[in-house]
């Protein structure tokens, strides 16, 4: 029977906990621990390259490795229980190496896009502060910039096909330091991570070193890890994850998936990089905590370079964002032979588009099922159960997870009102790091605000209906860019589609669509007639322009914050430009 409070219950299935508020280990490295003696020698982490070159660890493996850098950083590099350690790399085998190793040592870890400029990158190491920085070498070149105002003493280089077989390991570093050129010399002090895994396990034999002595003493309520959100626009913020968090997230999702993924014998494809939140709790964390092979993706993009991951290996549950999914029903070699071993995927960060996920289903005859959250909340929130989506929903709350609607003035709102989404369960974090205030403003007393304008039906599905600061007002209307981008989404000559809001006399803001076509015939008039087939008035779009592609993050998904950008500069430079051309007319 369901929780007259939390009604969302009644769709669990019946092997589904309704209640996660208390993870089942102590710590991370209590997990990793008893997930490697699990099962021990079975294939964990396989790194497939574009042309089909790879190479994998066993959990056994991972467990050594890890257990060995953990005591060079502890040992040889000197840091201590709390300290942080920034890990910069795309998905390859040495990812959870260090990312294990680090939290076996007791220390923080600091998830970094590689993709950062330096710049960036300064940002975030001024804020965190890190004793170490793992690098994978083809970023190595922008540590001297990054690090000129803050150094970071300890640094441990790697690279992407670390610990593959010797051949292919020799022609991938002789492509990429002759061919492409894409690693430079390194020109900071640093080890590389072979040198450091041999420095540690000398201490281990010589000293012996026992590894859980680190982390014996760790808490739930510790960091884990600092998850940093909103860096490229404007001042880093690290979201406090702790070990309880992540490991109460990751049972709360897994939770959901009861009945459709076996232990020890599904097979992940991981295309979303791990350093960011959803595939760094969900693919992982959680698929080693089920003792999963995880077929790693170094980089997704162009996305042929999964071709080979799909052919090769029979994959039984991805995760992506909506671009992903869409550019691979694009793909005919995708058309042509679809994964025949896919029992469903994972959508998140992102809204899923429903003419995407229609034709994901009409080509793998598999769901896309849709997640929610944010990094503030480790960072799963809401899932599509299995077997019961709802169009246009991201599904019900996880267990143990409260959502509810607010109003401007922080009033709790009734079900099936529109109003900011808040959060509330184990999994949000525990504020951000060294920003009371900032803590403070994303608090509506002990609900996290997440800042998506969202509505609750009676049963606790949950519809987004857009982010607070996306929202277009025209002419005193509400226009929320997600529900126009659905509509061009399901024209049959629109690749690509966003909507921003942009400044116009007559209506204070008007609608403006950028658009990526399948079609060079197709022109603005006939994107206006086919939205005013399906839209009011005030929601077409009175300004649409093409383009060959729009501005995405390194995950896919679309900024729309830069061509708010672009449109604002222009909109500036013409203001700008009008007194001359006037005075020039006179």
């Amino acid at each position: 029977m369901a929780d007259p409070d939390r009604p969302w219950t009644a769709f669990y299935g019946p092997d589904v906990r309704t209640e996660i508020e208390a993870p089942s280990y102590r710590n991370l490295p209590e997990m990793i621990r008893a997930v490697a003696k699990t099962y021990g020698a079975a294939r964990a982490f396989t790194c497939c390259l574009p042309n089909g070159m790879n190479g994998t660890l066993s959990f056994t493996q991972i467990d050594e490795m890890s257990d060995a850098l953990a005591v060079y950083l502890r040992e040889v590099a000197g840091l201590a229980a709390g300290d942080r350690v920034a890990l910069q790399m795309p998905n390859c085998l040495a990812f959870p190496v260090a990312a294990f190793a680090v939290l076996k040592a007791g220390c923080v870890l600091v998830n970094v896009n590689p993709l950062y400029t330096a710049e960036e990158m300064a940002k975030q190491f001024e804020d965190a502060e890190p004793h170490a920085l793992i690098i994978v070498d083809m970023f190595a070149d922008k540590i001297p910039q990054a690090t000129s105002g803050h150094p970071i003493p300890n640094v441990i280089v790697t690279r992407v096909a670390e610990f593959f077989p010797v051949m292919p390991k020799g022609i991938v570093g002789l492509v990429q330091k002759y061919w492409d050129r894409s690693v430079k010399p390194v020109e900071v002090a640093h080890i590389r991570l072979p040198e450091a895994l041999e420095a540690g396990r000398s201490h281990i034999a010589k000293d012996r070193v026992q590894v859980d002595l680190y982390h014996q003493a760790i808490a739930s309520d510790d960091i884990a890890v600092l998850q940093y959100t909103g860096g490229t626009t404007g001042m880093p913020k690290g979201a406090m994850l702790t070990h309880g968090n992540l490991i109460v997230n990751m049972e709360q999702a897994m939770a959901l998936m009861v009945g459709a993924l076996d232990k020890g014998r599904e097979v992940a494809l991981t295309a979303l990089p791990l350093y960011h939140i959803f595939a760094f709790t969900v693919n992982l964390l959680g698929f080693y905590w089920l003792g999963a092979r995880n077929i790693l993706i170094p980089n997704p993009r162009p996305i042929s370079n999964l071709k080979r991951a799909l052919e090769n290996y029979k994959i039984t549950w991805m995760s992506g964002v909506n671009t992903l999914f869409r550019a691979l029903c694009h793909e005919h070699w995708f058309l042509d032979t679809p994964p025949k071993h896919l029992k469903f995927a994972g959508a998140g960060g992102m809204a899923l588009q429903s003419a995407v996920a229609a034709r994901w289903r009409e080509i793998t005859g598999a769901e896309v099922v849709q997640g929610y959250g944010l990094t503030e909340t480790s960072p799963v929130l809401t899932f599509e159960p299995l077997g019961k989506p709802r169009e246009g929903t991201i599904g019900i709350p996880l267990p143990s997870t409260d959502l509810a609607c607010f109003a401007e003035d922080g009033a709790r709102l009734p079900a099936g009102e529109i109003g900011e989404l808040g959060a509330r369960g184990p999994q949000v974090m525990k504020g951000y790091w060294q920003k009371p205030d900032e803590t403070a403003k994303a608090m509506n007393g002990d609900w996290f605000l997440t800042g998506d304008i969202a509505v609750m039906d009676h049963d606790g599905y949950v519809r987004i209906v857009d982010r607070k600061k996306d929202l277009v007002v025209v002419s005193g209307f509400n226009v929320y860019p997600n529900e126009v981008e659905d509509v061009l989404a399901a024209h049959p000559a629109v690749r690509e589609a966003a909507v921003i809001g942009v400044p116009d006399e007559a209506t204070g803001e008007a609608v403006k669509a950028f658009i990526v076509s399948a079609d060079p015939s197709l022109d603005t008039n006939a994107v206006r007639a086919f939205c005013r087939d399906h839209l009011t008035g005030y929601k077409v779009p009175k300004r649409v322009e093409f383009r060959d592609a729009l501005p995405k993050s390194n995950v896919g998904k679309i900024l729309r914050k830069d061509l708010r950008a672009e449109a604002l500069t222009q909109t500036a430079a013409q203001t700008a430009a009008e007194p001359a051309a006037q005075a020039a007319a006179d």
